[in-house]
């Protein structure tokens, strides 16, 4: 396998990984409604965890998105503010 397939950082460009992993957090929220619905009473508590969990991935892949872009965009500012300046001073 190529460097390249792995989500690492600081690896020139990596492919997507699989396509239904990134399905699974809504599918498992899904499956969490579902499960509600279809229980009554007491029963309806085992299907809060699943639906926390899918919750809970989605707003970490969020955040990690966030902060990922938020370092490139810092890195691009100060990488072009570097240029600049170099060239301002030929």
């Amino acid at each position: 396998m190529d460097e390249t397939e792995f989500n690492f950082p600081g690896v020139g460009m990596t492919k997507f990984g699989n396509p239904l992993l990134s399905l699974s957090a809504p599918f498992l929220i899904l499956l969490a409604i579902v499960g509600l619905l279809q229980r009554t009473g007491s029963q309806r508590l085992q299907a809060l965890p699943p639906l926390f969990v899918g919750t809970g991935l989605i707003i970490s892949g969020a955040l990690e998105r966030h902060s990922h872009r938020k370092k490139l965009l810092l890195a691009i500012k100060g990488h072009s503010d570097f240029r600049n300046s170099d060239f301002r001073q030929q």
